[in-house]
């Protein structure tokens, strides 16, 4: 072993080393630059480029469609060439300051290596990204050819050891991607803020089960199969509905004989058919349980050409109905027509004070109000109230929970219509909220 800094026979030059690991830190700046760049990259922006005739664009095509193939030739020369120029210079660091010298100069490698790779490349080429992609174009390319060979064996290699689906699709987007996705999109201006909404959402939509959206038991509007057809007539006219489930007289709700349609009564009656029994003309009445998810129940809608379905829970009791406006809102708002009547759910009585209808989710009293009410069991405000109380309570009754109080201000039979939700104000005790309510409601 020489002196340090000498070159041993069999040994490399030390200039070569110095030059391959420049070659290597060079290597790494472009790999990261043509990650950042095609990951920022789209297809429909490569044909873009294409169609404007810029160079090496249909190159950048091929590229576009099939990523995985080209970014995982580009993950493993990274890998290479990140570990190969850190022996090199822990190499040329041993041979020219000695074993303390290795220390020193890794420490410092990896610092300029963060700085010039990963901080600066990377940067330059998102806000350069079409003219990275096409200057990088040929050489991913060609990277993918030569190494596509050993990445798939690689990869295959890694769904052997990692059962599951592994990276035998490559680089996944997850759900929180494409959200941010939509969040930057949105304050750049690219999308508008009501697309950005209908994104967040479609994920929420799958999520949603029936229970969720379903018209509850209480507000289902039906008929008796003893009722006529002028009587239906009246009921349409009444609340703007064009389907009605019709149930047995000498039952309740659970007993269902089938769906009537308006334009069937209307075709009936125009045809002077007005003593017609309504069970001569009743469809099949549709059954789902409450957990079903509500975007395979749009898919079975569309399938099977439904609109309408009953609401079951585990035990077969009807608790609510569902129909495909319901579902279409979950993706775009409230869809109203001429015959919905404006319900303010939840309304400022003062500062602090809400009156809130007991139908009203949990979800939208915490973006309303600011706060974390749980919503695991219960939907709706009024679920959550009667577990507050634990019973019926009565009209004007109070219970306080996470920092506000709770006054059942209406209660229909064993329905709670409206609930008003008032702040504890730091310091203050029970009696003196219930009487701000009081003064507030007045």
């Amino acid at each position: 072993m020489g002196a340090p800094g000498t070159v041993q026979r069999g040994e490399p030059p030390l200039n070569w080393l110095w030059i391959l690991a420049g070659v290597f830190v060079l290597l790494g700046s472009l790999m990261a630059m043509a990650e950042a760049s095609l990951t920022r990259l789209t297809r429909v922006r490569a044909l873009s480029l294409e169609e404007e005739g810029r160079r090496n664009a249909a190159l950048l095509v091929r590229l576009e469609t099939d990523p995985p193939r080209y970014l995982n030739s580009i993950y493993l020369t990274v890998m290479i060439v990140q570990n190969g120029s850190a022996i090199l210079v822990a190499l040329l660091a041993e041979s020219t300051f000695g074993g303390l010298g290795v220390t020193i100069a890794s420490l410092v490698f990896t610092l300029l290596y963060f700085v010039l790779v990963e901080a600066m490349s990377k940067t330059f080429a998102i806000l350069h990204s079409d003219r990275v992609a096409l200057a990088l174009a040929p050489l991913v390319f060609f990277l993918g050819r030569v190494l596509a060979w050993p990445t798939r064996a690689l990869i295959g290699l890694s769904n052997v050891l990692l059962p599951g689906k592994g990276l035998k699709a490559g680089p996944f987007v997850s759900e929180g991607d494409i959200r941010s996705m939509a969040e930057v999109g949105s304050e750049e201006g690219s999308i508008e803020e009501e697309e950005k909404e209908l994104i967040h959402s479609i994920f929420e939509f799958g999520d949603t089960i029936v229970r969720e959206v379903m018209v509850p038991r209480p507000d289902i509007v039906c008929i008796e199969d003893d009722k006529t057809l002028r009587d239906v007539q009246a009921v349409v006219l009444t609340h703007g509905t064009s389907r009605i489930p019709v149930y047995n007289a000498k039952e309740d709700l659970d007993d269902v004989v089938g769906i009537i349609f308006a334009k069937d009564v209307l075709k009936a009656l125009h045809q002077g058919k007005q003593d017609l029994p309504l069970v001569e003309l009743v469809r099949p009445a549709r059954y789902v349980p409450e957990s079903k998810k509500v975007g395979v129940l749009l898919r079975e809608m569309q399938r099977e050409k439904f609109h309408m379905a009953l609401v079951t829970d585990e035990y077969g009791s009807v608790t609510g109905l569902v129909a495909l406006e319901d579902l279409l809102e979950e993706l775009v708002g409230e869809i109203t027509d001429e015959y919905d009547r404006e319900e303010t759910e939840i309304q400022k009585v003062a500062d602090g004070v809400y009156r809130v209808s007991g139908k009203t989710s949990i979800d939208d009293v915490n973006e309303e109000l600011g706060a974390e009410l749980p919503d695991e069991e219960w939907d709706t405000i009024a679920g959550l109230v009667l577990d507050l109380f634990g019973r019926i309570p009565e009209g004007g009754e109070d219970v306080a929970f996470a920092g506000l109080t709770f006054r059942a201000e209406e209660v229909i039979g064993r329905r709670i219509a409206n609930v008003l939700i008032t702040r504890v104000a730091p310091g203050n005790d029970d009696d003196q909220v219930v009487a701000d309510v009081g003064e507030a409601d007045a």
